[in-house]
């Protein structure tokens, strides 16, 4: 027991002062992020949407955030990663008050598709705030951390949001505005004269030595790798849209039970993130952790076709938060490590594109296969793309 105690606490340990508030600012934001994950819910029950019309505006929230993860990256090279940040919280403030004004399909997919561009212009930038602020041999965790965080917040919003959609769905909107309002509070006051204490030169040399200096859209392993990561994005995400239409409709679950289910998945990752990652590192290389997680992504999805009772809801989401443990933490030290300096943003940028689009996929071709097939037929070629795409991943990385 002590030599566990030991390892937990190990994995926490030499984190910088910085990581550790662009953490906080993750929790803060994502408790109040109660829209996403019950979206798809809003337009089918509240606005009368049919399931290929919620599949639409899910994908204008992917095309949005395809276009503000590459502004973002963008920006932030010319910008820096402060002012980046710092504005895509303050706008989206209004954006999300204003939200329930727009209720037929053309406007809330004009709405959604303006305010993903400003979430999402956040991802690149946040992305190398955690890198440069991280020590080279603690990026993984650094990373790690702000995931922590990130479903830490993923846990308590759902589970806060489900209470608040069976008052009123508007609430959820101003749910995300008050947390995104609070974010933009600890991140000003922190970072802000800590704008010129960014990533030291040890952490500089040990990106370079493996860097190619090329923009990362004429680096062709690296695009393949991005391509892998959009496709494991694809499925993971089904999370986000048919996964809780799936909850509903297919066994009969309310708001407060989906939420409650959401909310185990971040609850999850809280408990076990740091601590795998920590033992994936000494244990796995980047390859082999890709692989196990893309795997028992699949397993996940494996899951679901079994006619059994609530427990396998709860079973298959467990492997599903394993998987995003092992895989995405991974997914971003690769991008750190193959990044040049002068490139770092665009990098990240890329790397945060490919989960962007994948937001622009998954629901739009989830929700029609549902609609079409059924649900069962969606998830069995989700577990035939993950095990197709598992071995990809370890043979791109161990070659890069």
């Amino acid at each position: 027991m002590k030599a566990f105690l030991r390892l937990y606490i190990d994995a926490y340990r030499d984190l910088s002062r910085p990581a550790w508030m662009l953490a906080l600012v993750m929790l803060v934001n994502r408790t109040g992020a109660m829209v996403l994950p019950f979206l798809g819910i809003y337009m089918t029950q509240a606005l009368g949407f049919s399931i290929p019309e919620v599949g639409i505006v899910l994908a204008c929230f992917g095309l949005g955030a395809v276009t503000g993860s590459w502004l973002g990256g963008w920006l932030t090279d010319r910008f820096g990663n402060f002012w980046v940040q710092a504005l895509s919280l303050l706008l989206s403030v209004p954006l999300f008050l204003v939200m329930p004004q727009f209720t037929s399909v053309e406007t809330l997919a004009a709405a959604i598709y303006v305010l993903s561009v400003v979430t999402e212009s956040f991802r690149p930038a946040n992305s190398v705030s955690v890198a440069r602020y991280a020590r080279p041999e603690n990026i993984t965790r650094a990373f790690s951390l702000n995931r922590m965080a990130i479903n830490l917040g993923f846990s308590i919003g759902p589970a806060l949001g489900g209470f608040l959609a069976a008052i009123s769905y508007n609430w959820i909107f101003y749910g995300n505005a008050l947390g995104a309002l609070l974010a933009t509070g600890v991140f000003i006051a922190f970072f802000y004269k800590r704008k010129g204490t960014v990533r030291t030169k040890p952490a500089g040399q040990a990106t370079e030595q493996t860097a190619p200096s090329r923009s990362p859209y004429r680096d062709w392993p690296f695009l393949l790798f991005s391509l892998l990561c959009c496709l494991y994005a694809i499925c993971f995400f089904q999370l986000l849209s048919t996964l809780p239409l799936f909850y509903q409709q297919g066994h009969g679950l309310d708001e407060k039970q989906v939420g409650i289910i959401l909310g185990f998945s971040g609850f999850v990752v809280v408990i076990f993130e740091m601590l795998l990652v920590h033992m994936a590192e000494r244990r796995l290389s980047y390859a082999g952790s890709i692989l196990l997680g893309t795997v028992l992504c699949a397993a996940s999805f494996a899951m679901l076709p079994i006619p059994t009772g609530y427990w396998i809801l709860y079973a298959s989401i467990f492997l599903l938060s394993i998987s995003e443990i092992l895989a995405m933490p991974f997914m971003a030290s690769v991008a750190v490590k193959r990044a040049s300096r002068q490139h770092q943003g665009a990098y990240m940028g890329l790397n945060a594109l490919a989960f962007s689009a994948a937001h622009v996929f998954s629901p739009f071709l989830g929700t029609r296969i549902a609609d079409t097939y059924g649900f069962n037929t969606l998830w069995w070629l989700t577990v035939i793309v993950l095990v197709v795409i598992s071995a990809g991943f370890y043979t791109v990385v161990k070659r890069m």
